[in-house]
């Protein structure tokens, strides 16, 4: 039976994701991960089957390794990581004190690394595994009040793509994912930090289901990369000229 861990569970992404996932393998065992463990729960109890939710704070790198074996000892070995949690703060930089920063760089790439990390070896061990990685189009292109944020996202992208390189001649399939707005809690957080602007306003965002449609696709498809909504697939094709689009519009954050 295919196990799969996936983190941010009780988000509105992370929880399509799960959906998706359990709709193509209903057989499928679910592992939801999320700080809010509530929500989590919430989520395995909406999917049934052999779904359970856990409380982990990726805001703490270290206790992953203990978390993930007594995971592992109880559930077996993860098959399918899908690195979904994080969070967004819309800050400038002068704003943004060390605490906040260093916490955007735990949860939004060095604890994602770090799951990777521990999980990848029992998978070229056996030639098979999935890794799904969440970025950001504020990788991508410069955001203004996302410095940690997108710092963190864009060293998480490029990890990503480099796994995906190396991993593939061993049997495991790594998919870097970019959104740019979706429909979320987070979207909708983020979305009334920017001063209120007409782009920031009326930016069009993206359907979970939708974009977690095209994710389980790539798994499938073996292809390396996501990007969604569409409109943003030229941004990442084009970057110097989404960069030089960004840097012109977009709004100021609202401190």
């Amino acid at each position: 039976m295919t196990h799969a861990l996936i983190t941010g569970a009780a988000g509105a992404i992370g929880a399509a994701l799960a959906e998706a996932f359990r709709a193509r393998q209903p057989e499928l065992r679910l592992s939801l991960v999320d700080v809010n463990e509530a929500g989590a729960r919430h989520a395995a109890e909406r999917l049934g089957g052999d779904a359970a939710a856990f409380g982990w704070d990726l805001a703490e790198p270290d206790a992953l390794e203990d978390r993930l074996r007594e995971l592992v000892s109880d559930r077996g070995a993860v098959d399918l990581l899908v690195n979904c949690a994080g969070f967004m703060e819309v800050r400038s930089f002068a704003a943004t004190d060390w605490a906040l920063g260093a916490r955007l760089l735990r949860v939004d790439m060095e604890s994602p690394l770090r799951l990777m990390s521990l999980v990848v070896p029992s998978m070229t061990a056996a030639k098979r595994g999935t890794v799904v990685n969440v970025a950001s189009m504020a990788g991508v292109t410069p955001l203004r009040g996302c410095a940690y944020y997108g710092a963190a996202k864009a060293g998480f992208a490029m990890a990503s793509e480099i796994a995906h390189l190396e991993l593939a001649q061993r049997g495991v399939h790594v998919v870097t994912v970019y959104p740019g707005p979706v429909r979320s809690a987070l979207e909708s957080r983020a979305r009334g930090q920017f001063r209120q602007t007409t782009l920031a306003r009326f930016a069009p965002a993206g359907d979970p289901a939708a974009l977690a449609e095209r994710v389980v696709a790539a798994c499938e498809r073996k292809r390396a990369r996501v990007v969604y909504p569409p409109l943003y697939d030229l941004a990442s094709r084009f970057p110097g000229i989404a960069s030089g689009i960004t840097r012109a519009l977009s709004p100021m954050p609202a401190r």
